[in-house]
């Protein structure tokens, strides 16, 4: 038997996958992997399980995802996200490099289309989910500015400042003594 692969929008952490596995289960669904944006199967949905699967998937947030474009856009802000997350990236990241290599596609090409769909470009929406890397860091005050620049692959901390303060319209440090209700889910960030 054939597997089948379902890409799922807003599936950004691992509470998502676990909210996902119980929508599968509600449906009678046994998936044999669940990832970030992607749920494996041993077999194909029935006409019937795949309508109430959509159903209950957009009832919690998420949303079934059927054309290649959707699902392209979708996997390459699951791999931003991840990235981010990671809290791991080196001053010389380059997203050119970093998409192309992990999609094995044209950068151009994605770079287009992400824009066509989301409205804004992929380094915007990397800036993006960055920005909210750093409000998260500087509301539970785990590290220094100097080590979320570092860890966030920023040049220095005035270069992570001006960034912050274009997209936030606020300073980091404005930010920390004002952090309540700023923050935005990682599947909200969008231009």
């Amino acid at each position: 038997m054939m597997q089948t692969t379902l890409h799922i929008k807003n599936m950004v952490c691992h509470r998502c996958i676990l909210t996902v596995a119980q929508v599968l289960g509600k449906n009678g669904i046994t998936p044999v992997n669940i990832g970030l944006g992607e749920v494996i199967l041993a077999g194909a949905l029935s006409a019937e399980q795949e309508k109430g699967l959509k159903i209950d998937l957009e009832a919690v947030g998420f949303e079934l995802l059927d054309n290649q474009r959707s699902q392209l856009i979708e996997k390459v802000k699951t791999l931003l996200i991840e990235q981010v997350q990671s809290g791991e990236i080196p001053e010389t990241f380059s997203l050119v490099e970093f998409i192309g290599k992990a999609l094995r596609r044209d950068y151009s090409a994605v770079s287009k289309l992400f824009s066509e769909v989301e409205g804004i470009t992929l380094e915007q929406y990397f800036i993006l989910q960055k920005t909210e890397k750093v409000k998260e860091w500087l509301v539970y005050n785990e590290l220094t500015l100097s080590e979320i620049a570092y860890r966030l692959g920023y040049s220095s901390v005035a270069y992570l400042s001006s960034q912050f303060k274009k997209v936030t319209g606020l300073t980091p440090s404005e930010f920390k003594r004002n952090h309540t209700n700023r923050r935005r889910g990682l599947d909200e960030v969008q231009g």
